[in-house]
Formats: structure tokens, sequence, C-alpha cells
């Protein structure tokens, strides 16, 4: 696959990779490191009929699609990806750099 389509590719699907699970069952993941030094954090919290869900553009802290989560929750998930920030651009970091190397 050329180069050209490969990025295509990749801006139409979003890789996700498994952060951590919180005690209320509350998944977080977060995306590969773009070319513009951003990524995504994805949240998300099973309930009865689906999912509450929430996702935040790093390094700006942005949150957007937000569903479900109160304002409350949202101040303390913001919380959570701002303490946890550092250490997820280091792992999206690695995974870029493995990437290169495979």
């Amino acid at each position: 696959m050329g180069k050209l389509v490969e990025g295509r590719l990749r801006r139409l699907v979003q890789v996700m990779w498994s952060y951590v699970q919180l005690a209320d069952e509350t998944q977080v993941a977060y995306s590969d490191l773009r070319e513009d030094g951003t990524l995504e954090v994805a949240v998300e919290r099973p309930v009865d009929m689906g999912f509450d869900s929430a996702r935040c553009l790093l390094p700006a802290h942005r949150w957007f699609d937000v569903t479900g989560f109160s304002g409350e929750e949202l101040a303390e998930l913001d919380v959570f990806v701002r303490n946890n920030a550092p250490f997820i651009f280091e792992l999206a970091e690695r995974r870029a750099s493995e990437q290169a190397i495979a």
C-alpha cells in the first residue's frame, strides 16, 4: 500500500489503544499520535442501553462528543486526563517510534 493511501486510511480509521479501566468499568483509551502532535482520549462507561462517552483532544484538553456524563463527572475526568496526559503522550510516542521501525 502506498504512503498516500496509507495516510488517507489512517485519517479515516482511528485506532484507539486501551489505557485503563476504572473501578466503575469506565474505559479510557488513546489514539495514535497525529502528525500535528495531538492525540485523542476516548472515555466510555457502560450503561443499561449502551455507553456514556466523551472525547478529549490533547494537548488542548478540549472535550467534545460528550454524551451521558454530568458536568461534575466530566470535571473529574478532566482532572484524570490532565494528570495522566504526560504518560499517555509517552505511550503514544513509543507506539509511533515502533511503527516507524516496522
